[in-house]
């Protein structure tokens, strides 16, 4: 997607705002006729691509803007690019993310193609909010994730109304402290939506094979539920991302409990067997390391399988020794979609370590 002054013509591929010579608002243009008019071949891994052979692209659209694009598929000049839609609801879609979040945002819920959205739908978003922490430390979901994909849903014609934000504690921090230092709140408060904390509201028994869980009332009143994490790499679960997310679906005290008599891999995959389908848009944007420091990655992935898309995201940050719900997932029967895992692909933890 580019960006035009409607006045002075001058195109940006990044949303400035206002162009800075007229001070007018800038129009979105979409690229809908995509077409190569250069390939060129990378024989040479690096680092940060670790894959090869790759091919970068020259790609324009219809409106003679011109980008560069890296692919693992090789394409002759005058070929038509053009990324396909999901088929397959257990398929993971695959964007990167490079200066314009809004756009990644509604181009992978269109890449998607199985959710359907009106004015009257009722949509539930669980972000990822654990800490007090500001934006660039990574812990909780980037608030210009949360921000684009309201912004997305009430220009599609979703009342604001019907948009609910919600997270609870899992501790003795006070939600309304993670969500202010978060940005978490103000994004809600800019868009008219109100802040939903689950631990205030009922909640449900709902039990598979001898495991009782006390999950959210909220989670099935809601047409469409998006579960919206932050990506990252952790010792114990080797990554964190969809499937730990959505734990805070279930009452503190339940949880706890269950922590008591099961493993936390145990409780996650039994927990899926009693949830709603929710689609997952997984934040791969700044990623945090088993280290607590920050890498920029720039992905975001979404797919209606939460361990498809932990999956791959383990696969795309060539992590090793992963826990037994996601080591026997085979990623080759996983449908990729957007780019391709090989194409964003590199050992994340190990960048810019000392102890690779």
């Amino acid at each position: 997607m580019f960006y035009q002054c409607p006045k002075c013509k001058k195109v940006w591929q990044y949303p400035i705002g206002k162009c800075p010579d007229c001070f007018l608002n800038l129009e979105r243009i979409i690229s809908e006729k995509i077409k190569v008019i250069g390939v060129s071949k990378v024989t040479i891994p690096t680092v940060l691509h670790p894959k090869a052979p790759y091919f970068v692209l020259a790609l324009e659209d219809e409106h003679n803007n011109r980008w560069i694009e890296k692919s693992s598929q090789e394409y002759k000049i005058g070929d038509e690019f053009k990324r396909e839609k999901m088929r397959n609801k257990a398929g993971v879609a695959i964007l990167r993310v490079k200066y314009d979040i809004a756009s990644a945002v509604e181009e992978i819920i269109q890449l998607i193609n199985g959710i359907k959205f009106n004015s009257e739908s009722k949509i539930l978003i669980l972000p990822t909010l654990i800490s007090p922490q500001h934006p660039y430390f990574a812990q909780n979901t980037n608030p210009e994730i949360l921000d684009a994909l309201i912004k997305y849903l009430i220009r599609i014609g979703v009342k604001s109304s019907n948009i609910k934000v919600a997270a609870q504690s899992f501790d003795e921090i006070p939600i309304e402290a993670s969500a202010q230092k978060s940005l978490l709140l103000k994004v809600c408060l800019e868009n008219k939506i109100t802040p939903l904390d689950l631990a205030k509201t009922t909640f449900l028994n709902k039990g598979k094979e001898g495991i009782i869980f006390k999950i959210a009332e909220e989670v099935f009143n809601n047409d469409i539920i998006i579960n919206l994490p932050i990506l990252k790499l952790d010792s114990k679960f080797k990554v964190k991302g969809a499937l730990t997310n959505i734990l805070k679906f279930l009452k503190k005290e339940s949880y706890f409990s269950l922590k008591y008599l099961h493993d936390d891999f145990k409780i996650i995959e039994r927990l899926q067997e009693v949830l709603p389908e929710y689609l997952t848009i997984g934040d791969g944007i700044t990623v945090q390391k088993t280290t607590g420091h920050t890498s920029f990655v720039g992905l975001i992935l979404a797919s209606f399988n939460p361990s498809h898309l932990d999956r791959v995201f383990a696969e795309i940050a060539m992590a090793k020794d992963l826990p037994d719900y996601l080591k026997k997932i085979n990623i080759n029967e996983i449908p990729i979609f957007g780019r391709k895992i090989e194409e964003v692909q590199y050992d994340i933890e190990g960048v810019g370590s000392s102890t690779r």
